[in-house]
């Protein structure tokens, strides 16, 4: 931290312990612009000369600090960061357009990120502190939040924040943005009406659950959906949605709920379809369960590299329960209940694109893959990765069948 900066910290730890003290503030009851105006009389009363530019970034501090999460206020109402990811004091990166990219601001000292840190959690009912130095949120706006903190992060505390639109992305959105084109919609518009059990499939940050909400927006809106999230961020737009979302320990350890646990009780719930938000343990087998058991059309994400990785892992995942069950019998069960997959990834120049859409079925030998649409990139232009979507003979023969299934359930 320069001189420059040093002493602008200063000054605004300075006015915010004056402002806390002469003005009794309590966060939470305080009309941001009303501190903005008393910090103002402090600067006009303490005759500090300061240029129109640095005088407003000295109010807004103190009114951030004082009132919401510090340094991270600016970033967190730039509609463009995706991600806030803060790697102790001195180092903070923002994601914009899928890119990651240093920010300017800094923190004071790893105390100060503490402090940021605790009062992101307070309200939530969460703590972070060496008895428990890592810890998941998800913050009002549906922002999901994770610290760390020393002994387990050998650089101070970190702190990730992965925000979301306020608007959620369409199918138009994402036919626009490039990650799809219309006739792969269509083909995973006929996939869902048919009610074709549906994995989108991708690492962290790739779109998954973007792509999820969007395309269970297919589903009729005659029927019951009920949606099972570790921390809440689908917003499906249709009329009968109960949302679940998974509880951790409390502080004293007890009253944890996991997924596992929601997704058998939503099939008592009476659901005509099954949305989990991702698998990534013993539910796998509960939710394979579902598929085959009259709950067709259900979705679910999975973080995986491909296809073939994803049914290794699904397949891997079920045999985390608490049933004995053998591989064959896990196998089999995998092979009939995924009908389509859908990749997902982000592209080296931060875009994402659902690269490949797969069936999946049962064949001699187990599972049987059958690659119906690819993304290939093939250059550069500029800042931009370009490619084509390639169909398969399969795709189009796949969409013939489930267009058949698809106009007679609309029939019904």
């Amino acid at each position: 931290m320069s001189a420059n900066e040093l002493a602008a910290q200063e000054l605004v730890t300075h006015l915010r312990v004056r402002a806390v003290r002469e003005a009794s503030l309590q966060p939470g009851r305080v009309d941001p612009a009303a501190l903005a105006e008393i910090v103002e009389e402090f600067l006009h009363e303490e005759r500090r000369i300061l240029p129109d530019a640095e005088r407003r970034a000295i109010v807004q501090s103190v009114v951030d600090e004082t009132l919401g999460f510090g340094p991270l206020e600016a970033l967190l109402r730039d509609p463009d960061v995706t991600e806030v990811m803060v790697n102790g004091p001195d180092a903070v990166f923002v994601e914009r357009a899928g890119r990651i990219q240093p920010a300017s601001v800094r923190f004071a000292d790893a105390a100060h990120v503490l402090h940021v840190i605790d009062r992101i959690l307070s309200p939530l009912g969460r703590r972070v502190d060496e008895a428990s130095p890592m810890v998941d949120a998800r913050l009002p706006d549906g922002s999901r939040v994770n610290a760390i903190i020393p002994p387990l992060s050998l650089q101070g505390p970190v702190l990730t924040v992965r925000r979301f639109g306020t608007r959620a992305l369409t199918c138009d959105d994402l036919v626009r943005l490039g990650t799809l084109t219309d006739e792969m919609l269509e083909l995973l518009r006929l996939a869902v009406v048919a009610r074709r059990n549906i994995l989108v499939i991708g690492g962290t940050g790739s779109g998954k659950t973007t792509t999820l909400a969007a395309i269970a927006g297919f589903v009729p809106a005659a029927e019951r959906v009920i949606t099972i999230e570790d921390a809440a961020e689908l917003r499906l737009s249709l009329p009968h949605v109960v949302r679940l979302e998974s509880r951790q320990a409390s502080l004293e350890g007890r009253g944890a709920i996991s997924i596992r646990a929601l997704v058998r009780n939503a099939l008592r719930m009476r659901p005509d379809r099954i949305v989990v938000g991702e698998v990534r343990g013993g539910e796998a087998l509960d939710m394979l369960a579902a598929m085959t058991t009259g709950h067709e059309g259900s979705l679910s994400t999975l973080h995986a590299s491909s296809p073939p990785d994803a049914i290794r892992r699904l397949q891997t995942l079920a045999l985390m329960g608490d049933l004995e069950l053998p591989y064959a019998a896990v196998a089999d069960q995998v092979a009939h209940a995924i009908d389509l997959i859908v990749h997902q990834a982000r592209l080296a120049d931060g875009s994402r694109r659902i690269v490949e859409i797969t069936a999946s079925g049962a064949g001699e030998d187990g599972v049987q893959l059958t690659p119906l649409v690819r993304f290939r990139a093939d250059r550069w232009e500029g800042a931009d990765l370009v490619g084509a979507f390639t169909w398969e003979d399969a795709g189009h023969v796949w969409c013939r069948e489930a267009q058949r299934e698809a106009h007679l359930a609309e029939s019904a």
